[in-house]
């Protein structure tokens, strides 16, 4: 059976300082460029993910078009030209006696660049654009088997 963890981290403390990942640049998702290939990278890095594995571009446009989609909050790893992590934030607006949560919603990065420093560079510039939207608190999904994301998640501040 799979155990799904919900993890939190407010924004007001310290996020932990970016570091440049080497011959990594982190841009935000163009809808129109970048769909087919980054459809193409999450079906391969999630492709055992019974939540996010298999989707079709009728499943990313959905996405797309909802509310809370903003490009300017789902990041793209590159490295030579070629997607190899992502980091897609969505805020949560209609918290009840909350304000706005802003979650970590999918973050991958693929098989051959895992152990690089992608995703927390990634993580640390998805939890900076929350801050900066002025979300005071973050959280995200984990499975409780996911070792590394957990380390990763934990080293964030997140609990």
């Amino acid at each position: 059976m799979r155990h799904i963890l919900k993890l939190y981290r407010p924004l007001s403390e310290a996020i932990p300082p970016l570091k440049t990942v080497e011959n990594i640049s982190i841009t935000t998702f163009d809808p129109i460029s970048d769909k087919n290939e980054w459809l193409a990278f999450n079906n391969e890095v999630f492709l055992h993910h019974a939540d996010q594995g298999n989707w079709t571009s009728l499943d990313l446009e959905r996405r797309i078009g909802a509310p809370w989609f903003d490009a300017q909050g789902f990041f793209l790893a590159i490295k030579d030209s070629k997607i190899v992590g992502c980091c897609w934030t969505k805020i949560h607006e209609n918290c009840v006696n909350e304000g706005p949560v802003g979650e970590l919603y999918v973050v991958g990065v693929s098989p051959e660049n895992i152990g690089q420093g992608i995703g927390k560079a990634l993580s640390i510039t998805a939890l900076e654009y929350l801050k900066g939207k002025e979300i005071k608190q973050a959280m995200l999904y984990v499975d409780a088997d996911n070792e590394a994301g957990i380390a990763l998640y934990t080293h964030l501040g997140f609990a």
